[in-house]
C-alpha cells in the first residue's frame, strides 16, 4: 500500500482501463455484478472528490501523500442488483429480504474487485492504496460525483506513482505471525511454528 505519490508522473488512460478490465473478473455472488467505478483521472474531478470526501481544515501527511495521487477510482456496490438476482426463479427465493445477507455480498464482491485492482497495479508497475470514505461523508461524495441513490461507496483505489517514503507506524508494525492468525479444525488450534511468516 502506497500513502505518497508523485503527481509528476501519470498513469496511461489504457493502464487504468487494463486494471479494470481486469477488476471485473473478480468473483460476484449469483453473477450479479453490483459494482461501478468512477475513475477520476482529471485534476478537477479529483479535487472535487477531495472537497467532498474530506473535513474543509484537513491537512495532514496521509492526505497530502495520497492526494497527489494522478488517479483515484472509487468502487462503488449496488445492493438491489444481488436482491433482484436472489429473487430470481433459478435461486429459490421469493423476496428480497436483507435478512438473508448476513455478509453483505455486495460490498464483499467490490472489495475483491477492489483487490484485482491493487494486485494488476503492482504488476504494471504502479503503487496503489486502498482507503475508506468517512463515514459522515457519504452522501457528499455521492453527490458530488453524482452517483445514483442505492449504490453505496466501498473505498477508493488510489493509482500512481510511489512518491518519496517517509517513515511511520505502519512502516514499524511488523506483520502478524501465521501461528496467531491460522486455525486449523477450530479457532486456537495452529501447527504452524512461532517463526512462521507472511
Amino acid at each position: 500500500m502506497v500513502r505518497r505519490f508523485d503527481p509528476t508522473r501519470p498513469v496511461p488512460p489504457g493502464v487504468v482501463d487494463s486494471l479494470l478490465a481486469l477488476a471485473v473478473r473478480a468473483p460476484s455472488a449469483g453473477f450479479s455484478q453490483g459494482w461501478d467505478f468512477v475513475v477520476l483521472a482529471e485534476p478537477a474531478d479529483r479535487d472535487a472528490f477531495w472537497a467532498a470526501a474530506t473535513e474543509p481544515d484537513r491537512r495532514d501527511a496521509w492526505l497530502t501523500g495520497v492526494s497527489a495521487a494522478p488517479v483515484l477510482v472509487v468502487c462503488l456496490s449496488d445492493p438491489d442488483a444481488y436482491l433482484d438476482r436472489y429473487a430470481e426463479p433459478d435461486k429459490g427465493w421469493t423476496d428480497r429480504s436483507l435478512d438473508r445477507w448476513p455478509v453483505p455480498y455486495w460490498d464483499t464482491d467490490v472489495a475483491m474487485a477492489a483487490m484485482i485492482l491493487l494486485l494488476g497495479a503492482e504488476d504494471a508497475g504502479l503503487g496503489g492504496l486502498f482507503f475508506g470514505v468517512p463515514a459522515g461523508r457519504h452522501d457528499a461524495v455521492r453527490q458530488a460525483l453524482g452517483v445514483p441513490e442505492g449504490r453505496r461507496v466501498v473505498g477508493v483505489v488510489a493509482l500512481g506513482h510511489e512518491g518519496r517514503r517517509t517513515s511511520g507506524s505502519a512502516r514499524t508494525r511488523r506483520r502478524r505471525p501465521l501461528a496467531d492468525v491460522v486455525h486449523h479444525g477450530r479457532f486456537g488450534v495452529s501447527s504452524w511454528t512461532a517463526s512462521d511468516r507472511l
